[in-house]
């Protein structure tokens, strides 16, 4: 099931994200920046268990980046992704938002759902404030995907 994140799900979230940034896929959040930020995530729950959790950050005048998207490496490839990707575009849509973005090393998910790669030089300065925490910064390697809707 999807729904918006809560409190209680904030350490599930952590984990799972952070399951990732060991491997270096994806940047860490501690737990005072989800606290912060717990409104952005929708998680996808089974059996009372977060499985996967991605966020939404309205970034500017109708553009919005899909960042901390994750999903249990055992739940992969069960459409669990997707799903949570649907329910940050639709809100997203409710918010007026015509342009989403992520940077990603999983390129080819994002694509099989219509985003389309793009040169990170054509995405707003304004995003680039996280990536002064990353360990790769400056040199960064993510790949930037953009989808549009008119």
């Amino acid at each position: 099931m999807i729904r918006k994140a809560m409190f209680k799900d904030v350490i599930s979230i952590k984990d799972i994200i952070n399951c990732y940034a060991k491997e270096e896929m994806m940047l860490p959040r501690s737990v005072g920046e989800l606290y912060e930020c717990i409104r952005n995530f929708y998680v996808y729950e089974e059996d009372g268990e977060v499985i996967g959790c991605c966020a939404l950050q309205i970034v500017w005048d109708e553009l919005a980046e899909v960042m901390s998207f994750a999903v249990r490496s055992d739940h992969t490839g069960k459409g669990i992704g997707t799903r949570l990707l649907l329910a940050c575009i639709e809100d997203g849509h409710e918010l007026g938002v015509k342009r989403f973005f992520t940077l990603t090393y999983v390129a080819e998910f994002f694509e099989n759902n219509g985003f389309v790669r793009v040169d990170k030089s054509e995405l707003p300065h304004k995003i680039w404030s996280g990536c002064i925490k990353c360990p790769k910064f400056p040199d960064c390697d993510e790949i930037a995907l953009i989808r549009d809707f008119d």
